[in-house]
């Protein structure tokens, strides 16, 4: 499984793990909190890496996190995961699978071929996710959805990252940078506001961001070993 992995990459599995241990036992944080957000880390490093594992591990991140949010009042975030992360981790290993590498084929550890967007792929889903974006926040609104723009925009943009990363898009992880900004702000806020003691979920989305800027990175590593570029 590690195999062709980089120093960097394996210290910060392990680093980005023990710090989410350690800080869920300082501030008392709930057991599933720590497992949600323990299983989102190594998800997402799975993902960055190109790794099918990615949606094995998915399954139980993405129960976990969709119940808490929904403690929360962040119904926009726990129907994303529920009602769409949850069944489109089976489509994605299906997909993932179906394109899979053999070892001697990848360059950097990864199990998949990667693929770029065109510029006229980049304005559809542009138009995409600002209708999507107006039509879901108005939605959230209407039930009484906690922060129903930032959760709304998180929702939209999180779709349709999930369905350029089982297409093996690269620029997926443009639309995760952003979408870790915005619900790292989401996340602050409603623990101010409400409190709680599921920090480590914090923690988890602000370790998402950094392994977000470095999933693109090396995507686009992947695409120009075999000249998709």
């Amino acid at each position: 499984m590690f195999k062709n992995w980089t120093l960097f990459e394996k210290a910060w599995l392990v680093v980005s793990t023990v710090i989410i241990l350690i800080l869920s036992i300082l501030w008392d944080d709930t057991l599933l909190g720590t497992i949600s957000s323990i299983a989102g880390i190594i998800c997402v490093v799975l993902a960055a890496k190109g790794k099918i594992g990615t949606y094995v591990v998915g399954v139980v991140q993405c129960s976990t996190y969709g119940y808490i949010a929904y403690g929360y009042g962040l119904y926009g975030e726990s129907m994303l995961n529920l009602l769409f992360y949850l069944p489109i981790q089976f489509i994605g290993f299906y997909l993932w699978f179906k394109n899979k590498k053999s070892p001697d084929e990848a360059a950097y550890g990864e199990e998949i071929y990667a693929k770029r967007l065109t510029t006229k792929q980049w304005l559809y889903t542009g138009a995409g996710i600002l209708v999507a974006y107006i039509s879901y926040s108005l939605f959230l609104s209407r039930i009484g959805a906690n922060l129903a723009g930032l959760d709304g925009l998180a929702v939209v943009l999180s779709v349709v990252a999930q369905i350029l990363m089982i297409m093996r898009y690269a620029e997926q992880w443009i639309l995760w940078i952003v979408v870790n900004v915005i619900t790292i702000a989401l996340w602050a806020i409603i623990l101010v506001q409400q409190g709680g003691n599921d920090w480590t979920v914090f923690v988890m989305w602000c370790a998402f961001l950094v392994n977000s800027i470095y999933g693109y990175i090396n995507w686009i590593k992947i695409s120009k070993a075999q000249g998709a570029v």
